[in-house]
């Protein structure tokens, strides 16, 4: 089996440099069951904007979707951590889930075909739709409540992300570990392991995106499926506490999960992170303000785009072959079956240059090819290795 692997590795290296025809990517990028399991294009629907034209700013709409062959999209079931404030984080998830089947699966129902499991995804895709399905950010959405936690999957929801920036009632975020006025837990309380249990027991994938380290050994051991991260990338490779270290990495292709890759700037590309409030200590400063204004995101990214204009700081864009950069790690320190695709498109405002919204997605299964990965390898990353995930999560909660 290592004799087998060395040689396939070797065979990957040698192949870096090969030339592909516009042919063969599009055969190959056909060929793939495209799932991407996070965008948060919902943040706009849920204010009015129509998913259906193209249009010149943001990341996604119809339009480019089709030309970028998705074949699957999670919603981002987005509730800021400002919706703590009056227990209205509840009420919010229950908008933006609205949005979801409202604004863009029943408002397109040629395009969107609103789907639950792994086999319904299958079944749009055979049928030339798009599937549509859900997931939670925020964990603070349930309100510390396992009746909202059931009544959210009733409602479609098939992941949660334990946390957001913000460390909740049950678990601890990657997004204020350093905040003193904030109560920690050493990763998930007794109640968070609760949460946990209960969504293997609905079939809910726990997503591991957003939280604390400790929170991530907790949730790991806690849950008897596969876990994965909905849009994280790799700490080895740009180094901010949202992306993954290679041990944690190799423990989650262990229990059978999958991360998926994000493509905002500073999780691919260690420069992007160094201008960003990753690593900029005023910058950081105003998000910390932001944060303890209770401010709207879309309103705290505002200002710190202004901010970042107003100080001259530039974030330089990560490119495809930052892109292509972390999948091969994940592969090379896990194998093919522990990498996937979640965009974070419209979550993040720099994305890397060839990567610039959905319809892109042809070029990097270009540079995939060129990297001298197989189609059965991208074939896995677009989409094989979620549905593996989805199916054994499914079955756990028959169990």
């Amino acid at each position: 089996m290592r004799i087998t692997a060395i040689l396939w590795v070797c065979g990957l290296l040698a192949a870096q440099t090969r030339t592909v025809s516009d042919e063969e990517v599009m055969r190959v990028h056909r060929s793939a069951l495209l799932i991407d399991t996070h965008n948060d294009v919902t943040s706009a629907t849920v204010e009015g904007l129509d998913i259906g034209p193209r249009r010149s700013t943001g990341h996604t709409d119809i339009a480019r979707m089709r030309q970028g062959g998705l074949g699957a999209q999670f919603f981002a079931v987005f509730v800021a951590a400002s919706y703590v404030n009056g227990n209205r984080s509840a009420h919010r998830a229950l908008e933006m889930i609205d949005s979801v089947k409202h604004d863009i699966a029943a408002r397109y129902p040629d395009t969107f075909e609103f789907v639950t499991t792994a086999a319904g995804i299958e079944a749009a895709y055979r049928k030339g739709k798009i599937a549509a399905l859900m997931g939670i950010e925020g964990g603070h959405a349930i309100e510390d409540s396992l009746r909202l936690l059931r009544a959210f999957h009733d409602l479609g929801i098939r992941y949660m992300t334990l946390t957001h920036s913000n460390t909740n009632n049950w678990a601890d975020s990657s997004g204020d570990v350093t905040r003193p006025n904030v109560k920690h837990h050493d990763g998930l309380t007794g109640f968070g392991k609760e949460v946990v249990r209960e969504m293997n027991r609905l079939g809910m994938m726990v997503d591991i995106s957003h939280v604390a380290d400790k929170t991530f050994w907790d949730a790991l051991e806690a849950s008897a499926a596969p876990v994965f991260a909905s849009h994280s990338s790799c700490r080895a490779l740009s180094n901010i506490p949202r992306n993954m270290t290679d041990e944690m990495i190799r423990a989650v292709a262990k229990k059978g999960g999958v991360v998926q890759i994000n493509f905002g700037c500073e999780f691919l590309s260690q420069k992007s992170a160094d201008a960003s409030p990753w690593s900029n200590p005023r910058l950081s400063a105003k998000l910390e303000e932001g944060r303890s204004a209770g401010k709207d995101p879309q309103q705290a990214r505002a200002e710190m785009k202004k901010l970042m204009a107003e100080m001259g700081v530039k974030m330089p864009r990560a490119t495809l072959a930052d892109a292509v950069a972390h999948i091969d790690h994940i592969v090379k320190i896990a194998g093919v079956d522990a990498a996937g695709i979640g965009s974070d498109f419209d979550g993040v405002q720099c994305v890397p240059e060839g990567l610039d919204d959905v319809s892109q997605f042809p070029n990097l299964t270009r540079a995939l090819l060129q990297k001298g990965y197989r189609a059965e390898d991208i074939r896995k990353f677009y989409g094989g290795n979620l549905l593996r995930v989805m199916r054994a999560v499914e079955q756990t909660a028959r169990h």
